[in-house]
């Protein structure tokens, strides 16, 4: 692994500073990214997410790591009042010039672990592979369960963590390989997307975020398997 690569995750400082970059710089391919490395069902699993939200009018809702708004749009087209937010400017930027026919969803540029909002703000939080990329995941979940009132749920989206060595090693040696052939293609950098097994690597996986959720402000957690378990989909009680 590179060393730059590695020093992403010496501390929450340093894992912080490096997404904030790597998001930068891959904004305006994000939706081209995310299509070609789920083989075009990454819109397919955000619409199951938000199909388990209970949503009706008058819920709010706030979608974390919105990045380019999909799932932004998605609440606010089921009938939810939704707020994205994304600590990139420039995906901020691009989900604000989507502007989708019925939609009016708000956006603005935030930190998940320090969300500008009230206490009991929100009835639904969602976040597409929002977890795995914060400095600190108990501190984030905390801080979601604050803006939650009391029932509501949290909804997030992201790559799993196989049990099995063997299949996740496959699994991280696909994504390195393909995400190295994508960086070098788009940015002219190889390490660009080995971000993301890296970051696989270190993440506590489904069953690990779950408990996490658990000890930080959440009563009930549900995992569903995505892709044979290789995504997941959780779905948190305050």
């Amino acid at each position: 692994m590179p060393a730059r690569l590695r020093s992403a995750f010496d501390s929450p400082d340093t894992k912080s500073r490096y997404v904030r970059r790597l998001f930068s710089t891959i904004a305006d391919r994000y939706d081209l990214i995310t299509g070609l490395l789920s083989y075009g069902q990454d819109r397919h699993w955000k619409r199951r997410l938000v199909s388990l939200a209970p949503l009706r009018p008058g819920v709010r809702a706030l979608d974390l790591a919105c990045s380019t708004g999909d799932i932004t749009y998605a609440l606010s087209q089921a009938g939810a009042g939704s707020v994205g937010l994304d600590i990139t400017p420039r995906m901020v930027e691009i989900a604000r010039g989507k502007g989708r026919s019925g939609s009016r969803p708000g956006f603005l540029v935030g930190d998940m672990v320090a969300l500008p909002f009230g206490d009991a703000t929100f009835d639904v939080v969602t976040t597409g592979y929002g977890i795995r990329n914060v400095p600190v995941i108990a501190g984030a979940l905390a801080e979601i369960a604050r803006v939650l009132r009391p029932g509501g749920v949290l909804l997030s989206l992201d790559f799993d963590r196989p049990s099995n060595p063997l299949v996740r090693a496959v699994y991280l040696g696909y994504l390195t390989l393909v995400g190295s052939t994508l960086g070098l293609a788009l940015h002219g950098d190889p390490d660009t997307y080995r971000y993301i097994p890296e970051s696989i690597r270190r993440y506590p996986g489904a069953e690990g975020g779950s408990a996490i959720a658990r000890a930080n402000g959440f009563a009930a957690c549900e995992r569903i398997r995505v892709l044979g378990g290789l995504m997941a989909l959780h779905r948190a009680v305050k």
